[in-house]
């Protein structure tokens, strides 16, 4: 039933905001109590009295008209119940902007009254004065409760949105809570001084209120809420709790990343302070005259994955303090990346999340800060740490913005990894509520009601997302249109992409709705959807659910090609086929080889140096034990375990990394590398460096220069180059018989390591190549190419042509005769 309602769901159509009357709250809106003894409770009226030496306040402005009626008014009916939470079904999202709630029945409104005048605008403060040149309105307003008030409001949009009335500004708010009893609006001002608090009221599964005379900046909010049940059950209600808005589109918490500042409130065991904002003032971002986004098909990309905030946080990027770490250090090394000749860069995650949260007690982790990012703690917000000089969250939006105009202008492609698996909640053990856990346990991560603790874990991270449920899906579709349309991103990387194929009780579903309804979605089915095809659980490399669109990283291909490449027997069909485009896997219905997103290295796991210096993991650092980490690396170190003086292991050392990313060059499929590797990093042995902002993890570009001037850096990306250039590699197809030759007669042999094929240039243009691999500890003699002995061609080249032990050759045709030898 589940998968059917949201079938229907993903093609319903949105549900636009209603310009409604909105009927006063009936109750009195008290002010928050704030646990530091900020203002105690009171009602506005008193809240906004004189006290004792104080002026009279000068009396109210004339009330403002209320809007007239929408000029198609709902169907009449009585106020809706609570919808029963396994038949909810969320339409999608209305806008970017603002997703729209489940449908419902409006309330009979009652007797309108007057609404409050517009208050008055106050001076701006303390904002940047960067953040006006950008297009954004600098500084908060004061805030006073006594200007504001609180109306019912409408269910139709989730989150936080505009008025449409200008004649009545101010905020609507809206939280699908289907097993709540009650839910609070919590509105503070730019310090997280509390304002007010109101009550809001229900329409069907959605909790709504109207702020009139709400500045539309600078203001923070959030939500208490309530309910029925505990610990014993599925629910974790704490009414004490102000949990922030899933759909806020903007985030504020500690300033700059990794230094503990007032505003976050830390506290041990309860962590920090995250509150949802809003931008309804600032000017929308220029992209610019003629700006076009690249759109560069799949089978061209050659993408280098890359973590912002280790990429330029060394000094040695020469960038200023402020910039180091950010959006807009990854925007001033544009020109790096079309010197290294990539044109995508996938980020690691780039949602807000808390790059603290190992520090919340003490634990063997304690020492350590989230580099990754894998540890979201809402899907719409851009990390607002990742922003120049601390400036906050809406300044952090917009130069996210500005760097992926920039990258577009260079011709590069910007594709998020997005971790909609888990949350930074954490499990029952150790509970981080922060909130969609405090909102709706049940509807939110997968549960076993057998279990004591109760929380699923096919994540490694202590919960999973329960994504298939109508209004996680609604959820999780909506923040992927927000980064398509909004920031102009061009694709996603799934991490633990099964996750998101599981029921509410973890079973993996053969067409999971939430997979479906991207795929089906006319928005995101045009951009890169990537998935990384294994959870704790499920390995899926070759089989995820894809409709023919979605790609794979391929782990088959990584293992493979690092073990026949490092000597292992019984490996070279497998080798072959990983070079041909992985046809056993994903030469299927219409599936191309491009859609195997091929990779020898990739952030978790060692990088290209360590993986020919480290047979073993070496995780000491990361205060496990050496627990953590994958055991299956496939190294091998060459004779000496980590650095060595030794001028033999380093020769071959750099032959295997040279042999590992040429066969990454020449195979079909989408190659993916880490940046970094283009100068020989190191991570010292560590393989799962995740929790270390320090010179062992950042980018250092003092060493790039030296990379240059051994030759490695100009090895490395000139290969990179020929694979954009050459006809023969990134085919749209799956290789024929007449395109390539296996000289090759040795297939059964475990005990061969030898692989030598030509790709023939038949019309496309570009020359045929002949490339041959040795992982043999011996050297292999081998007969050229008739073509290749021809002095015109190849000067002076003997018939019999020697390949030395663990290395490998590429030959380019200059003519269109080239046929194989005999």
């Amino acid at each position: 039933m589940r998968a059917a309602a949201t079938s229907r769901l993903a093609g319903a159509l949105p549900l636009p905001f209603k310009a409604q009357r909105r009927r006063t709250a009936k109750a009195p809106v008290a002010m928050s109590a704030a646990p530091s003894g900020r203002p105690t409770a009171k009602t506005i009226k008193e809240a906004t009295q004189p006290q004792a030496g104080e002026p009279k306040p000068a009396p109210a402005a004339a009330p403002a008209a209320k809007p007239a009626p929408a000029a198609e008014a709902p169907t009449a009916a009585a106020p809706a119940a609570a919808a029963d939470p396994a038949t909810a079904t969320p339409a999608p999202a209305a806008s970017t902007s603002a997703p729209a709630a489940p449908a419902a029945p409006a309330p009979a409104p009652d007797a309108p009254g007057p609404a409050p005048a517009a208050p008055e605008a106050k001076p701006a403060t303390d904002a940047p004065a960067a953040a006006a040149q950008e297009g954004q309105k600098p500084g908060p307003q004061k805030l006073d409760a006594a200007a504001l008030t609180v109306e019912a409001g409408e269910p139709s949009l989730l989150g936080a949105s505009p008025s449409p009335d200008p004649a009545v500004p101010g905020v609507n708010f809206a939280l699908w809570a289907a097993n709540a009893t009650s839910v609070t609006l919590c509105l503070h001002d730019w310090e997280d001084t509390p304002i007010l608090e109101a009550p809001m009221q229900r329409t069907g599964d959605v909790w709504h209120a109207f702020v009139a005379g709400l500045p539309q900046s600078h203001v923070l909010y959030g939500y208490k809420v309530d309910g029925q049940g505990g610990w014993e059950g599925p629910f974790r209600w704490d009414k004490s709790k102000i949990l922030l808005d899933p759909y806020a589109k903007y985030v504020k918490g500690r300033a700059v990343f990794g230094k503990r500042d007032d505003f976050e409130q830390f506290q041990t065991k309860e962590g920090s302070v995250f509150r949802g904002t809003f931008d309804f003032e600032s000017e929308p971002f220029d992209w610019g005259e003629g700006y076009a986004r690249p759109n560069i098909p799949l089978q061209d990309l050659v993408i280098a994955e890359l973590p912002v905030r280790l990429f330029t946080a060394a000094e040695s990027s020469g960038l200023p303090e402020g910039q180091r770490g950010t959006y807009a250090g990854v925007a001033a090394k544009v020109e790096h990346f079309k010197e290294l000749g990539i044109n995508a860069v996938e980020l690691l995650p780039v949602f807000e999340y808390d790059e603290l949260e190992f520090q919340r007690s003490a634990n063997p982790r304690d020492h350590m800060v989230n580099v990754w990012g894998y540890s979201h703690l809402n899907f719409f917000a851009p990390m607002s740490r990742f922003g120049s000089d601390g400036a906050g969250p809406l300044a952090a939006a917009r130069e996210f913005k500005q760097m992926v105009k920039t990258l577009h202008e260079a011709g590069i492609e910007v594709i998020v990894d997005v971790v909609y698996n888990h949350t930074v909640e954490g499990a029952d053990d150790d509970p981080y509520l922060l909130s969609w856990r405090g909102i709706d346990c049940q509807a939110y991560y997968q549960q076993d009601p057998a279990a004591y603790t109760r929380l699923l874990n096919y994540s490694g991270c202590g919960n999973t997302v329960n994504a298939n449920h109508p209004a996680t899906l609604q959820q999780i579709v909506a923040s992927l249109r927000w980064w398509v349309e909004e920031y102009h991103v061009d694709g996603f990387r799934f991490d633990l992409a099964p996750c998101l194929c599981r029921d509410e009780h973890g079973a993996v579903m053969s067409n999971p709705p939430l997979i479906r309804a991207i795929t089906k979605d006319p928005v995101l089915s045009k951009v890169k959807l990537i998935s990384e095809p294994w959870d704790i659980g499920a390995y899926m490399v070759g089989s995820f659910p894809n409709w023919d669109i979605w790609a794979e990283w391929n782990g088959k291909y990584r293992d493979d090609v690092r073990r026949f490449l490092r000597g292992d027997g019984g490996l070279k069909s497998e080798f072959a086929t990983r070079l041909a485009g992985s046809a056993d896997l994903y030469n299927t219905n219409k599936r191309k080889p491009y859609h195997s997103i091929n990779f020898v290295i990739a952030h978790d796991g060692f990088t290209l140096a360590d993986l020919v210096a480290y047979n073993e993991k070496h995780n000491d650092a990361n205060g496990e034990g050496n627990r953590d980490g994958t055991n299956d690396n496939f190294s091998w170190n060459c004779g000496v375990e980590g650095p060595t003086d030794n001028p033999a292991v380093q020769a071959l050392r750099g032959r295997q990394m040279r042999n590992l990313h040429l066969a990454l060059m020449l195979s079909q499929g989408t190659p993916m590398l880490l940046i970094g590797d283009e100068y020989g990093q190191s991570r010292q042995g560590n393989n799962n460096y995740y929790g270390h902002d320090t010179a062992l993890t950042h980018y250092h570009w003092d060493q790039l220069e030296e990379a240059k001037q051994n030759g490695w850096f100009r090895f490395y990306s000139e290969l990179i180059k020929l694979r954009r250039e050459h006809p023969l590699l990134g085919r749209a197809e799956f290789l024929s018989e007449q395109d390539v030759t296996w000289h090759e007669d040795r297939w059964d042999d475990p005990e061969s390591r030898f692989l030598a094929f030509t790709l023939h240039d038949r019309g496309q243009g570009g020359g045929s190549l002949y490339a041959a691999f040795n992982a043999h500890s011996f050297e292999v003699r081998i007969t050229l190419p008739a073509a290749a002995l021809r002095p015109e061609v190849v000067p002076r080249v003997d018939p019999v042509y020697c390949i030395q032990p663990y290395s490998s050759i590429l030959l380019i045709a200059k003519d269109q005769d080239w046929a194989p030898a005999p």
